[in-house]
């Protein structure tokens, strides 16, 4: 066994493997950028390597530097996580050239698989089954035009050495395609180095599958079953499950053998996944379902936590066991199967806002009590911390939450609450969209496949289970709980009403969904309570734990509130939502904020404008395209009205908030 490995990544799965390195008795050594100076991952390591700037072409992608911290600090194989490194062949032939572990399969495995048109071939030559499309290697705009017509729409253009969702993008309709083809092959080159795409039909109606297999260098492949990944969001991942709902011990028998039969005809050597489109005649007919081979991913996957929640077994473990030689550590008769495990893969992201990247500082970041890359009911693995800033130059992932059940029904009851306890204030994260997720009655009743969240949009966006006059109510308490704390003994300090004849009213201004609200609290007998047009209430508060019961309107919630400025953020077992707590003096004479600007959502690069200085827009119309977090964002005219000035040119960085171009309306 291995004494020093080095990790080529960050963030969380650079914490995962640590964590497993260091029950094996293996030292580690972290890479890191600029950016990640003094980031947990660096932490979790016994070393540490500094080996460039921020962005990842700057560092994580700089395998030569990678290479050069391996020898230096001794380590005798690399481990590459997933991202960045862990599918590039020319890395890992590298590895091996400098004496060097690469701890996952041989670079032909990874060139095999890795170019989508090639692994298709070797795939028909392996029996397994694929979708209809075109593979080749004529990229012909032309030609791939007329090919997605044979084929029929909706149509899939996938890049072919691509991965993520990204580079990827389905076309309902012949016209659309030649635009859809040119976003797909810029974002592909952007991200793979290469715009190579392959067309396949979209499938209706479908499940994304994907079964988890072993390789040693003995020759020896397993499958340790499957995962359901159907619920996505611009083709990537949101909750991911094992085992699959619905799944008979037939078809998990027959997608078990393909993906072993699919590993063999590359000699794989470590783990990977073997990605299958399952296409169903009805969401609550099992036997109708039929599977199509996808893609095979040469690594470790972000999920593998719910295999090991349903196996038992420690993944990273036998990564390492296989890479330094040992056979597998289990034959396929005596992989079991016990429960069910969901994940839910939290992001820094607004779902109301197409599922926009958000950037920031974690100001609060409160889990609940859980376990950290190991088996347990429930298991949280990150590699940030409260007050850790969520950068621009990598993956908008912030953590993932991992729960297990003896039924589906139980992990997804531990999910929800879990989740509830899962309070994020600095930036916009999907934490409330994943509830609804869970919670809506397709995902409940296992009425899956890839469109679940544009088919449910209507209970999944602008969501507010704990409204107006519970956010309000909550507010004023915890202001009047701090109030209290901070009084002293002279009674001229106290702001309890009290008056030697009649009773106080106070007023508090509020906003709440981008309008005012004024709430009137009574001070008398007992507190009575109005928000807004609502009904006057007794209006009780009792301090627990980090929050407060709070009694108002006939009902009994508990609530936590983070403040940062004047808006207030409120967690409740129900949900949570923001308002505002506003000074009045603050904001007198203030003015409306003048309109026709257009600013960027984020620090990122311009990648082209629709429109130049003159042109006459249309409320909708896309007028700029920008990237970051290695993926593409349009930006539309908000309004009608004439473009005045372009401010920016394509290739130019941009900060967060930079006004992009002059609209004039």
């Amino acid at each position: 066994m291995f004494k020093k490995i080095l990790i080529a990544n960050r963030g969380e799965i650079a914490c995962r493997v640590a964590a497993t390195a260091r029950r094996m008795g293996i030292q580690t050594v972290a890479v890191y950028s600029d950016a990640d100076t003094g980031a947990k991952h660096v932490q979790a390591c016994d070393e540490a390597v500094h080996v460039g700037g921020s962005a990842p072409k700057d560092s994580y992608l700089q395998w030569q530097r990678i290479l050069e911290a391996a020898k230096a600090t001794g380590a005798e194989a690399v481990h590459p996580g997933y991202g960045f490194l862990s599918e590039n062949e020319d890395f890992a032939k590298a590895c091996a050239a400098a004496g060097l572990v690469f701890i996952g399969p041989p670079a032909s495995a990874i060139l095999a698989m890795g170019l989508k048109a090639e692994s298709k071939r070797l795939m028909e030559a392996a029996g397994v089954p694929l979708v209809p499309g075109y593979h080749g290697a004529d990229q012909d705009p032309a030609l791939l035009q007329r090919e997605a017509d044979r084929i029929g729409y909706p149509a899939l253009i996938k890049a072919s050495a691509g991965g993520g969702g990204k580079g990827m993008r389905v076309v309902e309709k012949s016209e659309d395609f030649a635009a859809a083809l040119a976003s797909c092959k810029r974002e592909a080159i952007n991200s793979f180095g290469s715009d190579a795409v392959l067309i396949e039909k979209y499938v209706q109606r479908p499940r994304h599958i994907e079964i988890q297999v072993f390789g040693d260098t003995q020759g020896n492949c397993v499958y340790l079953f499957e995962r359901d990944c159907s619920v996505q969001r611009r083709h990537q991942k949101v909750l991911e499950e094992a085992p699959a709902p619905g799944m008979t011990e037939a078809l998990r028998a027959q997608m078990g053998a393909a993906a072993v039969a699919a590993a063999k005809a590359v000699n794989y050597v470590g783990a990977g996944t073997v990605e299958f489109i399952v296409e169903q005649t009805a969401y609550d007919q099992p036997e109708s379902m039929k599977f199509f081979f996808m893609e095979m991913n040469t690594r470790l996957q972000v999920e593998h936590p719910v295999t090991e929640a349903i196996t038992g077994l420690d993944l990273v473990e036998w990564q390492l066991r296989v890479a330094s030689g040992e056979p597998l550590p289990l034959q396929q008769s005596e992989i079991r199967m016990t429960g069910h495990a969901i994940e839910a893969r939290i992001c820094a992201e607004n779902p109301d806002n197409n599922f926009l990247p958000a950037t920031g500082t974690l100001q609060v970041y409160r889990k609940p009590q859980a376990a950290s890359f190991e088996r347990s009911t429930i298991r949280i693995d990150d590699g940030v911390r409260e007050g850790d800033t969520i950068s621009p130059f990598y993956d908008s992932m912030v953590a993932k939450l991992i729960v297990h059940g003896d039924t589906r029904e139980q992990a997804l009851a531990r999910l929800d609450t879990a989740l509830a306890q899962t309070h994020i204030v600095g930036l916009n994260t999907n934490v409330q969209f994943l509830r609804h997720v869970v919670r809506s009655q397709a995902f409940v009743a296992a009425q899956l496949d890839t469109a679940l969240i544009q088919r449910e949009s209507a209970v999944l966006f602008k969501q507010d289970p704990v409204g107006l006059q519970a956010a309000a109510a909550a507010v004023i308490a915890n202001a009047l709980q701090a109030e209290a704390a901070a009084q002293g003994a002279d009674p001229f300090s106290r702001r309890d009403g009290w008056q030697s004849h009649g009773n106080t009213r106070r007023r508090f201004e509020l906003e709440y969904d981008g309008q005012p609200v004024r709430a009137v609290l009574t001070y008398g007998p007992q507190l009575l309570l109005q928000v807004g047009e609502g009904a006057e209430s007794v209006f009780l508060f009792t301090p627990q734990g980090d929050g407060l019961w709070v009694q108002f309107n006939g009902q009994r919630t508990h609530s936590t509130v983070h403040a940062q400025g004047e808006t207030c953020h409120v967690f409740t077992p129900q949900g949570a939502t923001r308002i505002g707590l506003l000074d009045p003096l603050a904001h007198a004479g203030e003015t409306a904020q003048e309109g026709g600007r257009l600013t960027a959502p984020m620090p990122g690069k311009v990648v082209s404008f629709a429109v130049k200085a003159g042109d006459k827009v249309k409320a909708g119309q896309p007028l700029a395209v920008m990237e970051a977090m290695k993926m593409e964002h349009t930006i539309s005219a908000p309004k009608d009205g004439t473009v005045a000035e372009l401010l920016y040119a394509p290739g130019d960085q941009v900060a967060d908030g930079a006004e992009l171009l002059k609209l004039a309306v």
